[in-house]
């Protein structure tokens, strides 16, 4: 990977994880001042995004009721970073208020150079200048009375975060940098060596943050409560951190539910006062306190000693989860209803850290309409509830007329699928989807982008068309997937093409899941079809296992980690998609890897919404040496054909080998399954594995033989032998937890 992949590559991540990963001091929409438990959040569809705080049994207003993008909270202040990045402003917090509102003290100016990543630490306030990545920090002393330094301003930092007495950031390398007045940043720096990481957070006197290749979480600092043990079992199940004194909280990917560690999650009770069905979009922490945003209204819920370490939900109504751009969302989409949040100022762009598709739902309509001449809170409920009415009719009559258009489209003769008026409505249906991952594309814009879909350009095939790289006109590249035309050698039938275009269509537009690719948007204009995803640099699995030389994927780290990404997003599909969805085409070629080598899962055109198993399809779908055999005979599709997929693909990561291969003296064709199984089974696995990589530590032998375990269940041949999705998963988290400390790495 070239270095300047590499920068993008961490860029990315970091543009990712910097809205929903919170600590002592880190950039948010909530902010804790705790010394004083003031607790402060961006407002939600207001005509700006003004800050309003909590303290006592008292709603604060801050003054200047201007937009701000993102706060952060210290010992007895907090500050804010006005929208566009140019003004800085801070509150005092213990030196009282009057008329309610605390004073704000403004420490910075510049229209030339704006600012992000504010991070305030118990009493120092850095921040990052977008156009050098130099940090620059403000106030805080020692004890003789010298003002918290800031770095070296050569150093380029793509995401900072403060502590108590000291701030780290990630560099463009994505090593990590400390410094300040006590020893705690230079601790912390040693310990996390030439660590590479993707994100980092501060507490007061720890860090932690996910590592840059294979997500884990990691913590460094002192460990006097226990703050930094993460659960070994889990390692891989987190993205938003919350780092306090003596605790460290965190956001599980799977479903948004906190978990906590760390003798101050203890006494507060946090773990135990959690109720598992609630979610959180994002968790920000003070010395001794948690505050977290829920998804399900975007109030804010704090725990503190204060509250008799009760969670107690706070009077200042709807937070944004995240700044208000005006800047494009492509790469991980649009935030539900954020037209309402942002009052039409911007957007806020979603989180891509969460594997589950979260939005607002709605609200309960009030019984009794309110005075339409008063400022009651009751109206100002009414009008939140219409509009997440109105927003959400919108939503669902987008999709159910999406959905419909496909039905009837796929169902209609073939006639009457190529007439132009038909054509024409099929477009208008289309256009009603509010979804920015849904844009519509004019078969011109598309042909630009691939320079007139040029064979230089063509990077595959896919059970819908051939697939083509472009780069749009912003400068995204995208992977194209456009259906055969009539002037195309072997013309597919209109009908099976329309099919196609719609299978692919109405599955994708419903499915949102970091180990999925992503849909950008769709072309339907005269007899053309074109799908249009985000570009995975990195090309497929089986291209590194079969037709490259395979160094990429050198370790079982890697190879195990790609096999547990490819099995979360089946996952998804066959349990968390409504309905469930089988893919019915798992296999290398079909697991893809982005810049980062996460593994995505691509291809939908034989999906079909999970039926009944009584319900016999007319052809089998799928490709040789990855086909059920089950499925093969009984024409009936289940989970449990993925998951016998996804077993070959296991066992291609295991030996190296094809799905379908000669073996070197040129004999008779044999799949994998044939090959690895009854090997494995004698217990020659060692004989069988893929001699291109590293390996043979301890550790690494117990992981190998985990996943070799689950690969020989996953291909048996009666389906009701076979593991559930979960198991798979769940397997595989316990090899990639063998196989994640530095010996794994090293060898």
């Amino acid at each position: 990977m070239t270095s300047e992949l590499v920068i993008l590559v961490v860029v990315l991540i970091s543009l990712q994880l910097h809205w929903g990963v919170d600590a002592l001091g880190s950039a948010s929409t909530v902010a804790v001042a705790y010394g004083t438990s003031t607790v402060c959040g961006i407002s939600a569809g207001k005509k700006s995004q003004r800050i309003q705080c909590h303290r006592g049994d008292q709603v604060i207003s801050i003054l200047p009721q201007v937009s701000f993008e993102a706060i952060s909270g210290g010992q007895s202040f907090f500050c804010g970073l006005r929208t566009g990045g140019f003004s800085l402003h801070c509150w005092e917090t213990d030196a009282g208020f009057s008329n309610h509102s605390f004073q704000p003290k403004r420490i910075y100016y510049s229209t030339n150079f704006p600012l992000t990543d504010l991070a305030v630490g118990d009493a120092q306030v850095c921040a990052r200048e977008i156009s050098s990545g130099k940090a620059i920090c403000w106030r805080g002393s020692n004890r003789v009375g010298s003002l918290f330094p800031s770095p070296d301003p050569a150093l380029d930092f793509l995401t900072i975060t403060s502590g108590s007495g000291f701030s780290c950031g990630i560099l463009k390398n994505k090593t990590v940098r400390c410094w300040g007045n006590n020893g705690i940043g230079s601790k912390i720096q040693s310990q996390l060596g030439n660590l590479l990481m993707a994100s980092l957070v501060a507490g007061e006197s720890h860090v932690c943050g996910l590592t840059a290749l294979d997500g884990v979480l990691v913590c460094k600092g002192n460990n006097n409560a226990g703050q930094l043990e993460v659960p070994s079992n889990s390692a891989h199940e987190y993205s938003d951190l919350a780092l306090g004194t003596s605790f460290t909280c965190a956001i599980r990917q799977n479903n948004g539910v906190v978990s906590c560690w760390g003798e101050g999650a203890n006494e507060l009770n946090i773990e135990k006062n959690i109720n598992v069905s609630v979610s959180f979009e994002l968790i920000t922490a003070g010395s001794d306190m948690l505050c977290g945003l829920k998804t399900n209204n975007l109030t804010i819920m704090c725990w503190s000693k204060a509250n008799n370490n009760s969670p107690v939900v706070l009077p200042l109504g709807m937070i944004i989860p995240g700044p208000c751009v005006q800047d494009s969302c492509s790469h991980c989409g649009i935030y539900p209803n954020s037209a309402f949040l942002c009052d039409g100022s911007g957007n806020i762009c979603k989180s891509c850290q969460r594997e589950l598709p979260f939005a607002v739902p709605l609200p309960k309509s009030p019984n009794s309409s309110s005075n339409p001449g008063s400022s009651s809170p009751t109206k100002s409920i009414n009008r939140l509830t219409m509009a997440f009415l109105i927003v959400g009719a919108i939503g669902a009559l987008a999709g159910t007329c999406t959905i419909l258009f496909c039905i009837s489209n796929c169902l209609t003769s073939r006639s009457s699928c190529n007439t132009a008026n038909n054509q024409e409505q099929n477009i208008n249906q289309l256009s009603l989807i509010e979804n920015s991952s849904a844009r519509a594309f004019s078969l011109m814009e598309l042909a630009v982008a691939t320079n007139n879909f040029s064979s230089e350009n063509k990077i595959g095939a896919g059970s819908f068309g051939v697939v083509y790289k472009g780069k749009l006109t912003d400068g995204t590249e995208v992977a194209i997937k456009r259906g055969e035309t009539k002037n195309d050698e072997k013309t597919e039938d209109p009908q099976e093409k329309q099919n196609a275009f719609c299978s692919e269509l109405t599955t994708v537009l419903r499915l949102n899941h970091k180990q999925l690719v992503g849909m950008v948007g769709y072309c339907q204009e005269n007899d053309e079809r074109l799908l249009v995803y985000e570009y995975m640099p990195n090309g497929s699995l089986h291209d590194h296992l079969h037709n490259k030389d395979g160094l990429l994927l050198n370790t079982w780290n890697i190879r195990i980690k790609i096999a547990l990404d490819a099995a979360r997003g089946i996952e998804y599909l066959h349990n968390y998609a409504v309905p469930p969805i089988i893919h019915r085409d798992i296999k290398s070629s079909n697991i893809l890897l982005d810049g980062n080598f996460t593994a995505k899962v691509s291809d939908f055109g034989l999906s079909l919404m999970r039926q009944p198993e009584t319900s016999t399809e007319s052809a089998v779908g799928g490709t040789i040496g990855y086909i059920d055999p089950e499925y093969y005979v009984s024409k009936i599709s289940t989970a449990k054909s993925d998951v016998y997929g996804l077993g070959v693909v296991l066992l291609e990561l295991l030996t190296g080998k094809k799905a379908v291969f000669r073996d070197s003296g040129g004999g008779v064709p044999m799949t994998v399954a044939e090959y690895a199984v009854e090997r494995i089974g004698r217990g020659e696995l060692w004989n069988v594995v893929d001699k291109r990589v590293r390996g043979g530590e301890m550790k690494e032998v117990d992981a190998v033989e985990m996943v070799a375990y689950t690969a020989m269940h996953c291909v048996k041949l009666e389906g009701e032998e076979r593991p559930n999705i979960g198991d798979i998963v769940e397997n595989l988290e316990k090899a990639i937890a063998l196989c994640s400390d530095e010996l794994c790495d090293s060898v």
